[in-house]
């Protein structure tokens, strides 16, 4: 199997895993707030995978020096950005106009591309992208209503983690996979402990009935090692196989997961336009996969390939 497509696939599961992961992390920040949840999940994440550095791969431990160090922090604080603005967005916005917002980074990855990186998407890419849109619009739009503070959060959520899935791409071929992931982990689990102190009430993090509770304790195994410390590996690793756009198509695949999820674990229901977004996300994932040679009017303008 080609890179490529092989790379495609992890990718997939990683937004597997993020998507099915969403109901056990809505339950538990109901008990745990979410800057404390994220800060022990990624700490725990964190000290898993530095535990593996040291006990199977020191010899990443030689390519340590300051710009490999401050890459991995630049990324780390993308994403830690990311979650924090969708966090307070939440508190002020619809997690149905928030659904929709943070999916507009399937959007700003191919133009953050362009503007930072001079990597232009090719014309299926564009199309694709167009329909995936769209498609989360119909999933995640049930209400329409006037803009908001809290939309103007979610909306920095969507341009950091564009941002976060670009610079993973680039920073990815340059230094090792393992050791890049601890340090951006690393960097959002600190963060984030430091906000809990700041914002909440840091105090339920220690309070043992909270932590062991069966909500909590589940949500935090499972997402520290499977939607963490696993999948972000993964985007490291496989992401300098594939194109920024594409991670970012594939990722927009979330809330379908989690929509299935959800319909699965939590009773919930689906209204028949909801079901025909999550046909288009996959569609506009789908269309962006197909070489430009299954649709020769579209490799007119050659300059516009990816």
């Amino acid at each position: 199997m080609k890179k490529p497509i092989f790379a495609d696939i992890c990718l997939l599961f990683v937004t597997f895993i993020w998507g099915t992961t969403f109901v056990l992390v809505q339950n538990a920040i109901g008990l745990l707030e979410p800057f404390s949840f994220n800060g022990i999940r990624f700490l725990a994440a964190a000290f898993m995978l530095l535990l593996w550095l040291f006990i199977f791969e020191r010899k990443q431990l030689v390519f340590l020096n300051i710009r490999m160090f401050a890459s991995g922090v630049f990324i780390g604080f993308w994403l830690f950005l990311g979650y924090a603005a969708q966090t307070i967005g939440l508190l002020y916005t619809t997690t149905s106009k928030a659904g929709f917002i943070t999916g507009l980074s399937v959007i700003f990855v191919p133009l953050f591309s362009m503007f930072l990186l001079k990597q232009f998407p090719s014309r299926n890419a564009v199309i694709g992208v167009s329909i995936a849109t769209f498609g989360l619009f119909l999933l995640t739009m049930t209400d329409v209503s006037s803009l908001n503070i809290g939309d103007g959060f979610v909306f920095i959520c969507a341009i950091s983690f564009a941002l976060q899935i670009i610079f993973t791409g680039k920073f990815s071929s340059k230094y090792p996979t393992l050791l890049l992931t601890v340090i951006q982990i690393s960097t959002v689990a600190i963060l984030s402990i430091i906000s809990a102190f700041l914002f909440e009430d840091w105090r339920k993090s220690f309070n043992v009935e909270i932590l062991l509770s069966k909500n909590v304790i589940i949500a935090l195994i499972i997402t520290s090692i499977f939607a963490t410390a696993l999948a972000f590996l993964i985007q490291t690793n496989f992401q300098k196989y594939t194109t920024a756009t594409r991670v970012a198509l594939i990722f927009a695949m979330e809330p379908v997961f989690a929509a299935i999820a959800g319909y699965y674990w939590a009773a919930e229901r689906l209204s028949y336009s909801a079901l025909f977004g999550c046909i288009l996300i996959f569609a506009g994932m789908i269309f962006a996969e197909l070489p430009a040679n299954k649709f020769p009017s579209l490799k007119k303008n050659k300059s516009f390939q990816g």
